[in-house]
């Protein structure tokens, strides 16, 4: 086993906790929450271990959606207000594209939400084509990746719009959410979210990097959390992090989207 140490998410200060986290090493039979999340034969190599170590999950339970409240700006929530037994695991960005993560989600059978920059996928979109035919939901992470505070409506309109234009005409599908890079926004961007035709903006409860998870608050992750993960090299490692706490938890991950109004 190995020690993930769990410090606090953002720009906050430093509580830290510490959870279990089985390697990606064969150790004999899978637990019966750790077994492979298809009955498929395990991948060659490195791949195959960490499939092996994915956890398996009951379906989601009939969402309980929050309604935005009418208005010009969009909504912001760093978690969901829920007592449903669910998380929501989403992954920013898109500036690594290693080819395990597909692999992953698709045995994973888990919904996620991928915020995506327009330029850092633009060169091979068809890789977030595979990840939303593996259960991904595909919504706007703006087009360069600024940070938007303090910067005018019409820059940040710009980046928001331009961001669901190009994901929508790439996808067939326009997002209704949005996330500001670094978290960092104002209230020109939820306007500007807003009148680009989205629900919601995003914060984050959880962070995972280097295959740790970082709380914000607490010890576990709780229902409703939002989890952030990234595009980056260890994803494997993070994507497994990721879904042991929730499956720990008690929690189920459920579609981001479904959950609002």
């Amino acid at each position: 086993m190995t020690g993930l140490v769990a410090g606090c998410a953002g720009a906050g200060g430093g509580h830290r906790a510490v959870i279990s986290l089985p390697r990606a090493v064969p150790s004999g039979p899978a637990a019966e929450g750790d077994r492979p999340a298809a009955a498929q034969p395990l991948p060659p190599g490195p791949l195959g271990r960490y499939v092996a170590k994915l956890p398996a999950f009951p379906p989601a339970p009939a969402p309980t959606p929050v309604t935005v409240p009418p208005g010009p700006a969009a909504g912001w929530y760093s978690r969901i207000q829920t007592t449903d037994r669910v998380a929501f695991l989403t992954i920013d960005d898109g500036w690594v594209k290693k080819p395990e993560a597909i692999e992953l989600l698709t045995r994973a059978k888990v919904p996620v939400t991928l915020f995506l920059t327009v330029n850092a996928i633009k060169d091979n979109p068809d890789y977030f084509t595979k990840l939303r035919d593996a259960g991904a939901t595909i919504e706007a992470h703006t087009v360069s990746h600024p940070s938007l505070t303090g910067r005018s409506y019409a820059f940040q309109r710009k980046e928001i719009c331009g961001s669901a234009d190009w994901l929508a005409q790439r996808y067939g599908r326009r997002p209704v959410l949005f996330r500001p890079p670094f978290g960092n926004k104002d209230a020109t961007t939820l306007r500007a979210v807003r009148d680009c035709g989205m629900k919601a903006a995003f914060f984050w409860t959880e962070t995972v990097d280097k295959g740790k998870v970082r709380y914000q608050k607490g010890h576990t992750v709780q229902p409703g959390d939002i989890i952030l993960m990234h595009f980056r090299p260890a994803f494997a490692d993070d994507f497994l992090a990721a879904l042991t706490a929730i499956h720990k938890a008690g929690l189920t991950p459920a579609v981001l989207g479904d959950y609002v109004n």
